[in-house]
């Protein structure tokens, strides 16, 4: 069971991050499409704004995950995984303070979420 001190670091450690990552969702400067006469800057700016879209897509659900992980502080079902309701190891936590998953449960859902691409792709390619 964690201490109210280690939930608070948490949460502050998570709040910080939202805003952190909230500011970097509204900031979409780098996904702008500008016109150039030159084909190569064209491809330049193509190059940027897809790298632009990618790190949006994967800050914004970065950002919904510590939304979630704030929630369950809020609820009291921090810490616990969503999966299997066993306790998360304290170092996960503090590497990934908004897992909502154990290493052992999130090593499932990576398989499958793996899985699932490696089916999509080949429905893609059919």
């Amino acid at each position: 069971m964690m201490t109210k001190t280690e939930l608070n670091r948490f949460k502050m450690t998570l709040d910080a991050k939202r805003r952190e990552l909230e500011g970097n969702v509204r900031n979409r400067e780098g996904i702008a499409i500008e016109k150039t006469p030159d084909a190569l800057d064209e491809v330049q700016h193509a190059a940027e704004r897809e790298l632009a879209i990618r790190t949006l897509d994967r800050e914004s659900t970065l950002l919904r995950n510590v939304r979630a992980a704030l929630r369950r502080i809020e609820e009291g079902s921090y810490g616990v995984c969503m999966h299997c309701e066993e306790d998360i190891n304290l170092k996960r936590l503090n590497a990934v303070p908004w897992t909502p998953y154990c290493i052992s449960c999130q090593e499932i859902a990576d398989r499958r979420q793996e899985e699932f691409s490696e089916e999509f792709d080949e429905l893609l390619v059919a």
